[in-house]
């Protein structure tokens, strides 16, 4: 996937995630919240592989 596609993806599940979590804290689901907080935490890790796919990009475009 591209470094483009991995921040993308990231972000949606990102957002998916918060929105879970405030679900779950309106309706008192802990489970939702719960998922929602991994959901974020994934969002948060595709983000960053894409930035690092970025940071070796242009690394490799230098040299």
């Amino acid at each position: 996937m591209s470094s483009t596609g991995d921040k993308v993806k990231g972000m949606a599940n990102e957002a998916a995630g918060n929105i879970k979590q405030g679900v779950g804290k309106a309706t008192d689901n802990t489970k939702l919240q719960a998922e929602g907080k991994v959901q974020e935490k994934k969002g948060e890790a595709q983000q960053a592989v894409g930035k690092a796919k970025d940071a070796i990009k242009k690394g490799v475009d230098k040299a």
